[in-house]
């Protein structure tokens, strides 16, 4: 038999009181996490962790959010279009908070009417993080890689390994001794961790998947 939509948000809300216990128990005191009961906005927290980020406290309203909160936004458009009953997620949006700099997410749920009734936000202070980076910056020297440079393609890593193991063990016609040593090249740098690995490094040698299996299984024994 379904829950009516009262039993529904009773039923939601006591296990998002739960999460957030939880979650509060191991979260930094730079992140604060707060649950609104969206049906009393005057006096809307009904649960908050690390309330000093923002002073609010249980019983502060709705309307005491950090400056720009797309939260805000968020729960107009559930509130103006009721329909369907999934929860309206917006991750990861900066906010601002008495000058400080915050990331902040926010979960709108909705009751199987489409009624927004509660909201689970998390905001994390990141003013100090950022300071912190903008001074270690400072001693970066001239033409290093920037630490926002995107991960090298794997491909190339991939392509690098098998280079340098074909390198060290020989290149021209390999005897079987040098493609196990090969092999164990390319198994030390974790190239048969990776998705594909034993395939390419079987088109590398000229050899069939299987025998880079034996290859590996020769290797293990010889370690033990």
């Amino acid at each position: 038999m379904p829950l009516a939509p009262e039993d529904e948000r009773r039923i939601t809300l006591t296990v998002l009181k739960a999460a957030l216990q939880a979650m509060g128990s191991v979260a930094a005191r730079n992140m604060e996490i707060l649950l609104h009961d969206l049906e009393q906005p005057e006096q809307s927290v009904i649960a908050i962790v690390n309330g000093h980020l923002s002073g609010r406290r249980i019983g502060s309203p709705i309307l005491a959010a950090p400056e720009q909160d797309q939260g805000f936004k968020a729960l107009m458009q559930a509130t103006a279009d009721q329909r369907g009953s999934e929860p309206i997620v917006l991750p990861d949006y900066p906010t601002q908070l008495k000058g400080r700099s915050l990331r902040s997410a926010t979960a709108i749920f909705r009751d199987s009417n489409g009624q927004a009734f509660a909201s689970l936000c998390i905001n994390t202070d990141v003013t100090g993080l950022d300071a912190a980076m903008a001074f270690l910056q400072q001693f970066q020297p001239l033409g290093a890689v920037p630490v926002t440079q995107e991960a090298a393609d794997i491909e190339v890593l991939m392509a690098d390994i098998m280079q340098a193991a074909l390198q060290r063990s020989g290149q021209g016609r390999m005897t079987k001794q040098a493609k196990v040593d090969a092999v164990r090249v390319m198994q030390e740098r974790g190239l048969f961790i990776v998705k594909g690995g034993v395939e390419k490094a079987a088109a590398a040698l000229g050899v069939t998947r299987y025998t880079i299996y034996n290859y590996l299984e020769q290797l293990r024994g010889a370690s033990q």
